[in-house]
């Protein structure tokens, strides 16, 4: 049976390309995502200028509001990493660094997402 991919890329599971075009989708995906989430953020950051913590909270509590800042920080830090994951796989050579540095990368960009999130919903659902 004939492979597309070489005995060390299906060790690695780095075989056809099917990953690299689900990644390239993800990327498209989440960019054109963060169209309107940004313009929907960026609307509400400056309607906000200058509002106390209370109106803030109000304005949070709201389910359409927590919904879109939630899909914001998710989205946005995903696309964050799949961009650095292109770029550290691309320039970083050394194979035991790099997956130090995929590792380190995706963790920070979870941890930023979740701690985001639970901000969001602490100040929604708190007094």
């Amino acid at each position: 049976m004939m492979t597309s991919s070489s005995s060390l890329g299906q060790v690695r599971g780095l075989g056809s390309t099917k990953s690299g075009v689900t990644h390239w989708w993800a990327q498209r995906v989440t960019a054109v995502a963060l169209v309107p989430l940004s313009f929907w953020f960026l609307i509400s950051a400056i309607s906000l200028v200058g509002a106390d913590y209370g109106s803030f909270r109000d304005w949070i509590s709201l389910h359409g509001n927590l919904t879109l800042t939630t899909a914001f920080a998710l989205v946005l830090f995903y696309h964050a990493q799949l961009g650095m994951q292109v770029v550290i796989e691309d320039y970083i050579h050394a194979e035991g660094v790099k997956f130090a540095l995929l590792l380190v990368m995706k963790f920070v960009c979870g941890l930023c997402a979740l701690s985001i999130i639970l901000a969001t919903l602490r100040v929604a659902f708190t007094g």
